[in-house]
């Protein structure tokens, strides 16, 4: 969570993921909190993470 939140930041996160733990006084342990309760949402922060991941590693790849 904190990744991505590093990534995007709150609103790129909740334009991405439209729920309200991420638009409406978002943090991190509010999040986890719904992200554990909520598995379709879950799924798809995951997603999104599994996402940048394969970003990062295809930028790494491809060198300065």
């Amino acid at each position: 969570m904190r990744a991505l939140e590093a990534c995007y930041g709150w609103e790129a996160l909740a334009r991405q993921i439209p729920i309200r733990c991420f638009s409406h006084d978002p943090s991190v342990s509010s999040s986890l909190k719904f992200l554990r309760k909520t598995p379709w949402a879950r799924e798809k922060v995951e997603s999104l993470y599994l996402f940048v991941l394969r970003e990062q590693a295809r930028r790494e790849r491809a060198g300065p």
